[in-house]
């Protein structure tokens, strides 16, 4: 496994011999409130993050949108598992799963987000990480996010078709929006190289 920073890539082809099933897990924790307040309140929220998947061509155009309104992308490739409304509990609070050979040739990018729809901040988010894991389990990348922060998104990693190969990049790009289609500037900005 490869513990990533941000702005690093690595080649998933070379991690996993036969890759084609993917598992991004995103994870996070309420922040533990401090000082008077957060010991008289019970000092935990439960924090709705969204994760979310733009499919997109070498220009940085749309071509698909998958999130909790659209839980399946049309080709079928790229499924959310449901939505997560409190962030409590270890390991993967969201999962999208992709299947790399199902994925139309014109897919270049797949950026992967992560918003609160109620505008909740990344103030109150602890140990925010995303993952990447094969067919076979086995965590071939993780990207622990550290920044926090009064922005309410994250463009937080991408694969990108490399001749034949899946290249995962950590972005951790934090941004405004409190749905993907919001944040959609900040994704092809980001990305897009």
């Amino acid at each position: 496994m490869v513990s990533l920073s941000k702005n690093q890539t690595v080649s998933l082809s070379k991690e996993s011999s036969s890759l084609n099933q993917l598992h991004f897990g995103l994870g996070w924790d309420p922040a533990k409130k401090k000082g008077l307040f957060g010991s008289l309140f019970g000092g935990n929220d439960s924090i709705d993050l969204d994760a979310g998947c733009v499919l997109m061509d070498s220009a940085g155009n749309a071509l698909d949108t998958i999130w909790f309104r659209q839980l399946k992308s049309k080709c079928g490739a790229v499924i959310h598992t449901g939505d997560n409304l409190t962030g409590e509990g270890d390991g993967d609070d969201e999962v999208i799963n992709v299947t790399l050979n199902k994925l139309p040739d014109n897919v270049e990018y797949l950026a992967f987000t992560v918003n609160s729809f109620r505008g909740q901040t990344f103030n109150d988010v602890d140990n925010a990480f995303c993952r990447v894991v094969d067919q076979s389990n086995k965590e071939l990348a993780r990207y622990q996010l550290t920044e926090q922060g009064s922005h309410t998104g994250i463009v937080i990693a991408s694969l990108r078709r490399n001749k034949g190969n899946w290249d995962f990049t950590a972005h951790g790009h934090a941004c405004r929006g409190r749905t993907i289609d919001d944040m959609h500037a900040d994704i092809v900005a980001t990305v897009v190289r």
